[in-house]
């Protein structure tokens, strides 16, 4: 399994933000059918879901939690030649109280216009916990991969109290990354999530991720990397 696919396909599972949801067809046994659902990466680096109960890739889930998740480039002018994703696994609803706390704390984030839809609106949370990947990085680039996962190592407080400190005291370098990413600027950029490999900022209705120059392995690189790109006048290649 070759390292460069691994780390292309995650990196394109962190860059997008919605994916086509494939499930098994309660109303019409055997037929595939296909729903968009966004998504963020849950702790352990598996796509978290928030669906509802009345949708039907909801009940076809509950029938057969054996499903599929499509993720292509967005405004891709060539889908054939663009990268996709296929991840094929198995869904599970989250039950506990403490999981789903830590589901919507984290999925608010990205998605705040969802903010308390499993609460009022019969909305629950999903994981997908992946069996295999089928990545396609281009013309001829096509590999099954057995996994791509990475656990994002600052889930939980840590997590949030950088994200907290980068939108409450350091809004000007956040417009920076914004900026110097040739991002949308029509209106401020707030981070929602940082892991290892880089960091997701909200524009708008719009989430976007940004690579480090170096992986992170603690909170402290984390700081360095982000205070050496407010210093930075190009993006450093990584």
């Amino acid at each position: 399994m070759s390292a460069e696919a691994v780390k292309d396909a995650r990196v394109l599972l962190l860059k997008e933000y919605q994916g086509v949801l494939g499930t098994h067809s309660k109303a019409l046994p055997g037929y595939p059918f296909g729903s968009v659902v966004p998504y963020c990466l849950d702790a352990a680096g598996r796509p978290l879901l928030l669906i509802s109960r009345l949708a039907q890739h909801t009940h076809n889930l509950q029938a057969d939690g054996r499903c599929s998740l499509l993720v292509g480039e967005r405004h891709a002018e060539d889908v054939q030649a663009a990268g996709r994703l296929t991840l094929l696994a198995d869904a599970r609803q989250l039950v506990d109280p403490a999981a789903i706390e830590a589901a919507a704390q984290r999925y608010y984030r990205y998605f705040p216009d969802a903010q308390d839809y499993h609460r009022v609106h019969d909305f629950d949370f999903w994981v997908l916990s992946p069996v295999r990947w089928r990545f396609i990085g281009g013309f001829g680039q096509i590999r099954w991969l057995d996994d791509i996962t990475l656990a994002n190592p600052f889930a939980g407080p840590a997590e949030a109290s950088m994200i907290e400190h980068m939108n409450d005291d350091h809004a000007a370098a956040i417009a920076h990354y914004v900026q110097l990413a040739g991002l949308p600027q029509h209106v401020p950029a707030r981070m929602v999530g940082i892991d290892s490999e880089g960091f997701h900022l909200r524009i708008g209705a719009a989430v976007h991720w940004l690579a480090f120059p170096a992986p992170c392995d603690n909170p402290g690189a984390v700081r360095a990397a982000l205070v050496a790109l407010a210093k930075a006048s190009s993006w450093p290649c990584a």
